[in-house]
């Protein structure tokens, strides 16, 4: 079963990961929220969070889910946030600096797009199977760390949508290759609505679910080992006992949102989340 050598992503790539104690609480001031399930409130963007301290720690981030702000644990920037903060403004916070906040704001999405891509390209040059794929996968990913060092104003105008697409056509060859290893008729369930779906212990081995809908779905003992899960929305997807490793671009944010147990197998890459 081809798998990728997940634990060296993190090593590779440690700016990848968030590190909140290098960023001015970016999340909790530039972008919106709704009260509902995930938020107790609702915030606009732009706006800080009440719980954010002035040494930009969350004042209940112990207790996040049980105050109502689940959603702010399944968040993940990888890394976007201290980039904007130490790189992109050289250190100057929005408290400091009032004037370049609203640029801030404005860079941050752009940056978290640019680190999620970034996540995927050094994935994928973990996995062997690809190796001649890896130097197109290197130029693609050193043009878009690049596109990471750039000014506020330069940032704000990449075409992000552009490059996303110049992104994920190499990421679908890599994605056919890894798959296409995997013995056996492949199910094919991209975008597919599964919604509250009972896959108890299905066999999505080399499945593709790229921007699939597994709200709320039943996927206990499921095998997912080697499936595209680029994009896959897990909220409250039921993990438990399922096998995830060597599943391909899997990130952290969509682990956060799903309820697993100490039987899911994650992979290395990953770290289970401490709400299951």
């Amino acid at each position: 079963m081809p798998e990728t050598d997940q634990p060296s992503l993190r090593g590779e790539r440690p700016d990848l990961l968030a590190d909140c104690s290098r960023c001015f609480g970016l999340c909790c001031v530039a972008l919106p929220f709704n009260a509902s399930s995930d938020f107790a409130v609702t915030k606009a963007a732009g706006t800080p969070c009440h719980h954010l301290r002035e040494d930009f720690g969350c004042g209940i981030h112990a207790d996040l889910r049980r105050e109502g702000f689940a959603g702010c644990t399944v968040f993940d920037c990888f890394g976007a946030g201290q980039k904007v903060s130490q790189h992109t403004f050289g250190g100057k916070d929005w408290r400091r600096a009032p004037h370049t906040a609203g640029q801030m704001y404005a860079v941050l999405p752009v940056m978290r797009q640019l680190h999620e891509l970034l996540w995927y390209l050094t994935e994928t040059l973990m996995i062997p199977q690809v190796e001649d794929l890896h130097g197109e996968l290197r130029a693609l990913r050193d043009r878009t760390d690049r596109l990471t060092m750039g000014t506020s104003a330069e940032l704000r105008s990449v075409d992000v949508g552009a490059h996303r697409a110049e992104v994920n056509t190499l990421l679908l060859q890599v994605s056919e290759r890894v798959r296409a290893r995997v013995p056996g008729r492949r199910k094919n369930r991209r975008g597919a609505d599964l919604i509250g779906a009972d896959l108890r212990g299905a066999d999505l081995r080399g499945a593709n679910l790229r921007g699939a809908l597994l709200i709320a779905a039943d996927l206990t003992d499921a095998d997912l080992r080697a499936a595209d899960l680029i994009g896959v929305d897990f909220r409250d997807a039921r993990l438990g006992g399922a096998d995830l490793t060597g599943s391909i671009f899997l990130t952290q944010a969509q682990l956060n949102s799903a309820k697993g147990d100490e039987t899911t197998r994650v992979p290395a890459a990953l770290t289970r989340p401490q709400h299951w």
